[in-house]
């Protein structure tokens, strides 16, 4: 899930579809409303964000650390125009990368898939007995063969991949593949898409490695 945080409506409102459009969870914020939710969301909401976007607002140089404070997730701050001294100040403040608008989505999350690639915590890459999961929107191989996997899918099967041997909760992969506030989908859609990837993944192995427990949530073994 993206995070856009900026003054403008018409700015958060415009990321949020683009991101939609590529199959990713986003949401919007202006700064005061996001200080608020941030300070108090809960982990499983706060774990679920893969970058913040920082664009137009008061005091921007504030609200790295108060990310930081709380997850993991790279800040990107979204300039207007050329500044020097702006992007050395926002840099000096804890972002993790600075860029100028416009800057189309696809490029956001390149940039942010890169900075993943660079921290030991997630790999582009992930070898389970037979397969490879890949983080960087490609379906996963199975004995060397592509199994094809409708995009909600293949996001779930890399949320459970990055959280193998851990239980989850189906409100939390939502959140990560759907959004925090969401409204528009309801969060039992959750349990149609595991269903049919588990019997995909059956299939393909032999067997099903996805651990379900009920009020336990999933776990992928």
């Amino acid at each position: 899930m993206y995070v856009i945080v900026d003054d403008r409506d018409l700015v958060t409102t415009g990321y949020r579809t683009g991101f939609d459009r590529e199959g990713v969870a986003a949401m919007g914020f202006k700064p005061g409303d996001f200080h608020d939710w941030i300070s108090a969301a809960d982990d499983p909401d706060v774990s679920a964000i893969e970058a913040i976007l920082l664009g137009d607002c008061a005091e921007r140089e504030r609200y790295p650390r108060l990310a930081k404070s709380r997850c993991q997730a790279p800040v990107i701050a979204m300039n207007d125009t050329n500044s020097l001294e702006q992007t050395l100040g926002l840099f000096a403040a804890g972002v993790d990368d600075v860029v100028r608008k416009p800057i189309h989505v696809k490029e956001i999350m390149a940039r942010v898939g890169a900075f993943n690639r660079r921290t030991l915590e997630r790999a582009e890459m992930c070898e389970i007995d037979e397969m490879r999961i890949y983080f960087d929107g490609r379906d996963p191989e199975i004995r060397g063969e592509t199994l094809m996997l409708p995009r909600r899918e293949r996001r779930i099967l890399e949320y459970m991949v990055r959280n193998r041997g851990k239980r989850v909760q189906r409100a939390q992969i939502f959140n990560a593949i759907y959004g925090v506030f969401n409204e528009n989908v309801d969060e039992c859609v959750v349990e149609s898409h595991i269903s049919k990837l588990r019997k995909k993944l059956r299939t393909e192995l032999g067997y099903d490695p996805i651990d379900s427990k009920r009020y336990l949530g999933y776990m992928f073994r």
